[in-house]
């Protein structure tokens, strides 16, 4: 039978770890996107190019888009397609930590519906097919189920806690914890290691559609900063930030928030 579009990820997101990984801490040749759109090391390429070619020529039929590719109208077209991530947390894998990711995601009439983020450094494995639930390291897992804000550790950057975002100039009151890829913030909080995760800042889907699948069949309820479903393959690829965590929090959170964003 053919290999599933989990199976086919999980793979390709394992052979990308060996590539990342011989360039990693070697001091990488880094270069700085037009237009402040960050760093991008010849880690990020060398990944790209094996995972173009391998996933294109495994399903010639999908879409493509990745963070290290010219994007074209053609995706828009296309019913499946590839969201790609080469390597999530670029900036952590040039400074040499290890919370750095690479995230894939298939994606049918704008919903994920497989998913695979890996951290080579930490052999994480995360996985999940739509309706299938989600697993690390073939164990499934899922959310802790936090209910109280006043409890609750939330994964974001500290700007996303300025007064300025929240009703009345009061943020939620929650513990704050931090880690470079969005992709790895999903999964964590699919994991059950944290209750939630938030972002203002408008979020590219290369950085998303992966760890959202997780989360989501981890238990998690997902969406953008306004309490609606994130949708992906969109003419511009993003979407307007992101609230995770159990459906009483992310309620919660959502009626807390003020309309705005910020940078995460």
């Amino acid at each position: 039978m053919p290999e599933s579009d989990v199976a086919l990820l999980a793979a390709a997101a394992r052979e990308a770890g060996q590539i990342a990984k011989s360039y990693f801490q070697r001091d990488p040749d880094v270069t700085d996107k037009p237009d402040g759109a960050g760093p991008v090391t010849v880690a990020d390429l060398a990944v790209n190019r094996m995972l173009e070619a391998e996933l294109r020529a495994a399903r010639p039929d999908y879409g493509w888009l990745s963070e290290e590719s010219e994007d074209t109208a053609v995706r828009l077209e296309q019913q499946r397609l590839f969201i790609i991530d080469p390597i999530d947390g670029t900036r952590a894998f040039i400074n040499g930590t290890k919370d750095w990711a690479h995230s894939l995601a298939v994606v049918e009439n704008g919903r994920p519906i497989a998913a695979a983020v890996y951290l080579p450094m930490r052999d994480l494995m995360f996985t999940a097919q739509l309706g299938q639930g989600a697993e690390v390291n073939g164990f499934a897992i899922e959310i802790a189920g936090l209910d109280a804000i006043s409890s609750a550790t939330l994964l974001g950057a500290k700007p996303n806690f300025d007064a300025r975002f929240w009703v009345g100039g009061t943020p939620p009151p929650v513990k704050r914890a931090f880690r470079s890829s969005l992709a790895y913030r999903l999964c964590l909080v699919a994991e059950g290691r944290f209750d939630g995760m938030i972002t203002l800042r408008p979020s590219w889907e290369w950085d998303i559609a992966a760890g959202a699948l997780i989360a989501a069949e981890a238990g998690a309820t997902v969406s953008d900063q306004f309490g609606a479903e994130l949708r992906f393959n969109n003419r511009h690829p993003q979407v307007p930030g992101v609230i995770v965590g159990a459906q009483s929090l992310h309620s919660e959170l959502i009626s807390r928030l003020e309309t705005g964003q910020t940078k995460s």
